[in-house]
C-alpha cells in the first residue's frame, strides 16, 4: 500500500494557494455566513455580522475568495452603487467545510478551552 501524501504538502502543490485562502479566518467566517443567509449580503451586512474584520481585511479576503470563484460579486447601477456578495456553487461547497468547521468547534470550545488551561498550568520544561 502506497502511504506517499503525494504532492500536496509540497511547496509546488497547486492546492496550497486554495488551502492559503480557506484558512483565512475572515474567509471562513465570510463563506460561513454567506451560506447561513442562503442569500448575498451587503458589504456593510457582512461588516457588522463579522465582529473585529476590519474594512482592509474584508476587502482583501473578498475579492480572493472572488478570484478563486467562491464568491460572487453582483454591483446595482445605483446611487451610491450597491454591491452584493453571494456564494457561487464552488463556494457553495466550500462553505459546507467552514460550517462543519463551525459546528466542531461550537460543539468541542470547551474541551479546547480546558486542554489549553491544563497546558497553561504544567510548569515550565528545562531545556
Amino acid at each position: 500500500m502506497d502511504t506517499d501524501p503525494g504532492p500536496v504538502y509540497s511547496k509546488d502543490c497547486p492546492s496550497r494557494t486554495v488551502v492559503d485562502v480557506l484558512a483565512n479566518k475572515w474567509s471562513l467566517y465570510i463563506l460561513g455566513l454567506l451560506r447561513q443567509h442562503e442569500r448575498p449580503l451587503r458589504f456593510t451586512e457582512l461588516r457588522r455580522r463579522i465582529e473585529g474584520v476590519t474594512q482592509k481585511s474584508l476587502t482583501q479576503a473578498l475579492r480572493n475568495l472572488e478570484r478563486d470563484g467562491l464568491v460572487s460579486r453582483t454591483v446595482y447601477p445605483t446611487i451610491p452603487p450597491r454591491v452584493e456578495y453571494g456564494l457561487t456553487a464552488l463556494g457553495i461547497e466550500a462553505g459546507a467545510l467552514t460550517t462543519a468547521i463551525a459546528d466542531w468547534s461550537r460543539a468541542n470550545a470547551s474541551r479546547v478551552h480546558a486542554a489549553r488551561a491544563s497546558y497553561d498550568h504544567r510548569p515550565a520544561e528545562r531545556p
